[in-house]
């Protein structure tokens, strides 16, 4: 059942939770959607369908501005998104969590992981795509946005263009992490299609190199897509959670 919290900003967030077993030792897992994307994707359905047949706890959310949330998709950055993915575990009583985050959403994982410490108990990223804002656009692009105005770029997945927003770029470019290092010291798990052509798999070996943690894994996928979605991606992704949840 969708339900919604109330932000400190008066926006509602859309979201829904899969409490586990009382009391439950175990983290939650958080699934983070990719840029403009929802909690409606195949991916996390099958994430909290799995916890829930696996008796786990699951939060997925829409963030403002998309999905079944308020607000202004043109008014919303990443490190705004941090703060609201922060006010709702807090609302919720969400103590520890294990972080699952798909292109944009790994990006914003890493932000999160640093900003909750040791709350973060793993992390999990599906074709990772940090400082996109960065390696994504081009000069005559970022002249665009250092004008204030937008950039629209072909969706091969729909039939309207890709808006990003030069507020949201100028944010982004303040949140580069792959230069600057990743301070997280627990495991991760990154799973990257080498077919990938929004973001190049090159991307998660340079972030497995920047973050701090010595416990992390890189799982390539010759065929894979950007999108992950395929019953053999998804598969994989629900081995590497259930791996960590053994360890």
């Amino acid at each position: 059942m969708i339900q919604h919290f109330t932000l400190p900003s008066g926006e509602r967030m859309a979201y829904r939770f899969l409490p586990g077993p009382k009391p439950d030792p175990t983290p939650t897992i958080v699934f983070l959607p990719g840029y403009m994307s929802d909690m409606s994707g195949g991916k996390a359905q099958a994430v909290i369908a799995d916890a829930e047949a696996k008796g786990r706890a699951c939060l997925l959310l829409d963030y403002t501005g998309l999905g079944q949330s308020e607000g202004v998709f043109a008014e919303k950055s990443l490190p705004l998104w941090r703060e609201e993915v922060i006010a709702l575990l807090d609302g919720l009583g969400i103590e520890r969590v294990i972080l699952v985050g798909s292109s944009m959403g790994g990006w914003l994982m890493l932000l999160l992981a640093e900003a909750l410490g040791t709350r973060v108990a793993a992390l999990v990223g599906l074709a990772p795509a940090p400082d996109f804002c960065e390696w994504g656009f081009d000069a005559a692009q970022k002249a665009v946005f250092a004008r204030g105005e937008p950039v629209y770029e072909e969706n091969i997945y729909g039939p309207e263009p890709t808006p990003t927003y030069a507020k949201f770029w100028a944010a982004g470019m303040e949140c580069l992490r792959l230069a600057r290092g990743v301070a997280f010291d627990g495991p991760v798990r990154l799973i990257h299609g080498q077919a990938d052509r929004d973001v190049p798999w090159d991307i998660s070996i340079r972030l497995a190199a920047a973050l701090r943690s010595a416990d992390v894994q890189v799982h390539l996928i010759k065929d894979g897509d950007h999108r992950l979605s395929r019953r053999a991606d998804i598969a994989i992704l629900l081995g590497q959670l259930d791996a960590l949840f053994a360890a």
